[in-house]
């Protein structure tokens, strides 16, 4: 009996998506629930399973665009799994038998191959004259194949050096273009990040604004609890959490920071679901950790390198991704003093972090080195005022610099 392989219905706006990689090839036996391909959309990147064990045929090449409820494989589960047992012996003895069909290598005045070369390639050097040690091994380890050896007679003898009578060819030839540039198609995911970027420029009256923060309470308080937290709830205390819980501190005193513009509305959020880009081979991604209002630094902590491993590993899922209300970008990590982050439409607010380095301020009236960190506030200035943004911005600031008002909320 056909076992049809369909793509699945992964969310309402997902209607199709690119057949990323197959990790089975055209009549392999598979398993139950294996997994056999990745699909790429323009959201999430996930994996399409066996629906039964049998023998599978393809119906898509990688790279193929498929629809949501298109075959693109189908499973013979009426075929029988391969036998396991033998087939160890039966190479064996086939390289034995491989061996001693090889002939001896002819008698030469040439110098003789190396002896750790496999019998095919002894007799090729033999016969052509081509040293082994001068041919660019593609086997384990460097080894010379009889493919390569093969590969090395084709190449075309060099051109023998002109006669005074013959003239000199010119001592440059014109570069050609084949191999200097390469084309690839957008994948749906880089596709969406690129639209959704264009669209924040486009459509909202984006403005930045900075200040800068000492991280050296935040510093101090990791120093001296990073010990108990890791051995209390197994991960590390972050900067993350802080800056989360300093968000949520500052979008409860400014509201306006909170909202989405739908036409003419303003949609105002009553709640704290907040976004932390993180970077992965597939593109950005930003997972949402839900109801920060309500969790402790720990559950933060958790809920950002679940979201961290499962974006990097392609595991992420559509819900993980919808419905946060703010986003925080942490640029800082790759090395970057300071930039202007790109809203995550249709959010009116994202804090771009940086990196920490040791500038000279003055406190008291005396210069010191302290640990400091720029922060950039970019917001919608249509739905946001000024004053609004830099408040929110002074609220996470002193949220950092003394992180007891996170105790109390003020």
């Amino acid at each position: 009996m056909a076992v049809d392989i369909k793509i699945p219905a992964l969310g309402e706006s997902i209607t199709s998506g690119i057949i990323a990689a197959w990790h089975v090839k055209e009549g392999d036996f598979v398993e139950k629930d294996q997994v056999i391909f990745e699909l790429e959309t323009d959201k999430i990147t996930s994996e399409g399973l066996a629906e039964s064990a049998g023998k599978i045929s393809l119906k898509a090449e990688e790279g193929d665009e498929v629809e949501i409820g298109q075959v693109v494989a189908v499973i013979d589960d009426s075929a029988a799994a391969p036998a396991a047992s033998g087939k160890t012996e039966e190479k064996a003895e086939v390289s034995k038998e491989e061996a001693k069909a090889e002939p001896a290598p002819a008698k030469t005045d040439k110098a003789t191959p190396d002896e750790t070369q496999s019998p095919a390639v002894r007799r090729l050097a033999a016969e052509t004259g081509i040293d082994p040690a001068k041919v660019d091994g593609s086997g384990k380890g460097g080894r010379v194949t009889k493919g390569d050896m093969l590969a090395a007679g084709e190449k075309p003898a060099a051109a023998p050096a002109p006669s005074a009578s013959t003239p000199a060819a010119p001592a440059t030839a014109p570069a050609s273009d084949e191999g200097r540039t390469s084309r690839k198609k957008l994948t749906p995911l880089r596709k969406k990040i690129a639209e959704r970027l264009v669209a924040a420029t486009n459509e909202a009256a984006l403005l930045t604004t900075f200040n800068e923060v000492d991280m050296s309470a935040v510093m101090n308080l990791r120093k001296q609890h990073q010990e108990k937290f890791v051995e209390r709830y197994g991960v590390k205390l972050g900067f993350m959490s802080f800056f989360v819980k300093a968000v949520v501190n500052a979008l409860q005193a400014v509201p306006d920071l909170n909202t989405q513009l739908d036409g003419d509305y303003v949609i105002q959020n009553h709640f704290y679901d907040i976004g932390v880009a993180v970077g992965s081979d597939k593109g950005l991604m930003v997972p949402v950790v839900r109801d920060c209002d309500e969790k402790n630094f720990a559950t933060i902590e958790q809920d950002i390198i679940g979201y961290a491993k499962a974006a990097r590993s392609g595991k992420i899922k559509l819900e993980d991704i919808s419905g946060g209300v703010f986003t925080i970008s942490n640029g800082g990590i790759y090395g970057s003093m300071l930039s202007t982050p790109l809203l995550n439409m249709p959010q009116t607010g994202i804090l771009g972090l940086h990196n920490i380095t040791e500038r000279a301020v003055v406190i008291n009236g005396e210069i010191v080195a302290r640990p400091m960190m720029y922060l950039a506030l970019s917001y919608d200035h249509r739905v946001v005022d000024g004053k609004g943004a830099v408040t929110f911005l002074v609220k996470v600031k002193e949220a950092i610099e003394d992180p007891t008002k996170l105790l109390f909320g003020v």
